[in-house]
């Protein structure tokens, strides 16, 4: 009768399984990083468009209306 084949089954390290846990983490941080810029960059947009319609209402006139 043959033995059953042994597998051999890599137990990580204390330092592999911190690295894998911040990779992990990491990827969450770079998304809500990226989710923030894409943020900043919506209001800075909206800011310059309030700017632009701030500026013409305070230059026009009576008449212009």
């Amino acid at each position: 009768m043959q033995a059953a084949p042994v597998r051999a089954i890599a137990i990580p390290s204390v330092s592999e399984a911190f690295r894998g846990l911040e990779s992990l983490l990491m990827s969450g941080a770079r998304r809500n990083a990226w989710a923030a810029v894409l943020e900043d960059r919506r209001r800075a947009k909206d800011r310059v468009e309030t700017e632009h319609v701030l500026e013409a209402a305070a230059t026009r006139t009576p008449q212009d209306t």
